[in-house]
C-alpha cells in the first residue's frame, strides 16, 4: 500500500515539475517550411499540431534521397537537458530508420531527377526517460494506473522520453514543397520495455514515426 500511495504521488509530482514532458511540438521559425505550416484541426492527440499538403500524387514518385537529419538549433528547440552526443544518436537513428521503412516503399535515391522525393529531417526536440523513476512508475501500482489512463487517451507515459521532429518532403525537380508537419512521437504509455534505458522511448517514437510518414504517403 506505501508503495503505491508513493508511486501516486511521485507521478502527481512530477505532473506539476515543469520540465517532466516536453511540450507538444511548435511551428519551430528556423523551419524553411513555417510559413506554410497551419494548425491541424484533424489532430486531437497533440502529436501532429501543425501541417501543411500540397496536391500531390504519391503515385508519381518511385525514388526517394533522405537528407542527413539536421538537429535543431534554434531558440524555440525542445530538448530537455540533453547530451549533444545524444542528440547526434538520435539523428543517426533517425535516419536509418526512416531510410529503412521508405525502403519498403521507395528506391533510395542519392541524386535528384524525374519522380523522386526528397525528405528533410529535423531533430527538433527530445527528452530522455528518467533513470530508475522511469522503470518503477511502470512497475508500481500506482503508476501503472496512471499509465493504464494515458495509454487510453493516447498520452505520454510518466517519466518516459520521446521525441519532437520536422518533416518536410520536396520533389526534387521543382523544389516545390509537397508535405511538412511538426510531429511528437513516444512509446505507448504501458511500454514497461522503452522505460529501462534513457533512449528506448525516443527510438520508440522515431520507429513510430517513419510508420506514420509511410502511412501518410499512401
Amino acid at each position: 500500500m506505501r508503495r503505491s500511495i508513493a508511486g501516486v504521488a511521485l507521478i502527481a509530482l512530477c505532473s506539476a515539475v515543469a520540465g517532466c514532458t516536453t511540450a507538444d511540438p511548435t511551428v519551430y521559425s528556423g523551419l524553411a517550411s513555417a510559413p506554410q505550416l497551419q494548425p491541424n484541426s484533424q489532430d486531437e492527440t497533440g502529436r501532429m499540431p501543425y501541417r501543411y499538403k500540397g496536391q500531390v500524387d504519391w503515385r508519381l514518385y518511385s525514388k526517394i534521397i533522405v537528407d542527413p537529419v539536421s538537429i535543431y538549433n534554434g531558440s524555440d528547440n525542445q530538448f530537455v537537458k540533453m547530451a549533444e552526443g545524444d542528440k547526434s544518436l538520435l539523428a543517426s537513428y533517425m535516419r536509418e530508420q526512416f531510410t529503412e521503412k521508405l525502403r519498403t516503399r521507395f528506391a533510395i535515391a542519392n541524386i535528384p531527377g524525374p519522380a523522386t522525393l526528397r525528405l528533410r529531417l529535423t531533430l527538433t526536440g527530445a527528452k530522455t526517460t528518467t533513470p530508475v523513476l522511469g522503470p518503477f512508475s511502470h512497475i508500481d501500482v500506482g503508476g501503472g494506473a496512471y499509465n493504464a489512463v494515458q495509454a487510453a487517451r493516447g498520452r505520454e507515459g510518466s517519466m518516459t522520453g520521446s521525441v519532437n521532429y520536422a518533416v518536410e518532403l520536396y520533389d526534387t525537380v521543382s523544389n516545390r514543397l509537397l508535405l511538412a508537419y511538426v510531429t511528437k512521437q513516444y512509446p505507448n504509455a504501458m511500454n514497461v520495455g522503452a522505460s529501462f534505458s534513457s533512449l528506448a522511448a525516443s527510438k520508440v517514437g522515431i520507429r513510430k514515426g517513419a510508420d506514420a510518414l509511410l502511412v501518410e504517403m499512401k
